[in-house]
């Protein structure tokens, strides 16, 4: 069963929290942005880190859930990477540049979805 929306940036994130990304936000942008319906948006603190995350979001929701980003940009040593899954764009980063470009004061108009509580199927 592929998952789209809401839950398909609750799975991303739940992967990326399992390999202790840092500060995991889901930023829901329907209402202020014709791109996409959600961001996801966490920090990696090291390199080794960034590309465990990188590899394991777009792994096992792959995995899981027979959905793959479209298009990636960006690689781990550039400390910035979004995978592209069309309703849902992740931003893997690191701390100093996820400061320094401020996404979430960037979407500051759209809703912060509370991840942690809500469920989504288990696998395809």
């Amino acid at each position: 069963m592929a998952i789209k929306g809401l839950e398909l940036a609750v799975a991303c994130a739940k992967a990326a929290d399992e390999l202790k990304a840092e500060d995991i936000r889901i930023l829901d942008v329907r209402k202020v942005s014709s791109i996409t319906d959600y961001l996801v948006v966490c920090t990696g603190t090291s390199m080794p880190q960034l590309r465990a995350i990188l590899r394991d979001v777009s792994g096992k929701v792959g995995e899981a859930y027979g959905v793959r980003p479209v298009h990636s940009e960006g690689r781990a040593d550039t400390r910035w990477v979004v995978l592209d899954y069309i309703d849902v764009m992740v931003h893997v980063m690191d701390p100093e540049l996820r400061g320094f470009y401020g996404l979430e004061a960037l979407w500051k108009d759209a809703p912060e979805i509370s991840w942690r509580a809500i469920d989504v199927p288990k696998s395809a």
